[in-house]
């Protein structure tokens, strides 16, 4: 095994960051839904996360990117490689049934943690998209949560 070369990882500020945000979710609701989502191709996709919030109980809703693994579809709990943990994974680990909205529809989920190899396999895919990947998660202190979103039934 070999390590991986981890270059200094840059970064946008903050604010640019959190304000990318509010305007990818105005441009989504602003349009209908018809701006803002995409199947992953040669970079990853974006989908629209609802939540329940774990101690208000009312929907939030996140848009995240991904990539599909068979039948599952794999997101990073990178919360803009700040320090903290994205509200919407701390949401999820407290309500792990949920829903997305993809370009073509929603989808009934269940999110977990990948763990060990799994973990390492879902990993790997993520510097498909881009070398970034290690140096952005070395500017955290834990490990970034690799999320599967599994298909479950409708309620």
């Amino acid at each position: 095994m070999t390590a991986i070369d981890v270059r200094p990882a840059r970064v946008p500020p903050r604010v640019f960051i959190r304000t990318a945000w509010v305007l990818h979710r105005a441009l989504l609701r602003l349009s209908g839904g018809r701006i803002g989502l995409r199947p992953p191709g040669k970079k990853f996709g974006m989908l629209r996360l609802t939540t329940v919030g774990r101690r208000s109980g009312q929907p939030r809703v996140a848009i995240v990117g991904y990539y599909e693994d068979g039948p599952n579809l794999v997101t990073l709990a990178m919360n803009g490689w700040a320090e903290a943990e994205p509200a919407w994974w701390l949401n999820l680990q407290a309500h792990p049934d949920t829903t997305v909205e993809l370009k073509d529809g929603l989808r009934a989920v269940h999110g977990r943690a990948a763990k060990g190899e799994e973990r390492a396999r879902l990993w790997a895919r993520w510097r498909e998209f881009s070398d970034d990947y290690d140096a952005w998660a070395a500017m955290r202190s834990g490990q970034t949560a690799v999320i599967v979103l599994e298909p479950r039934a409708a309620a």
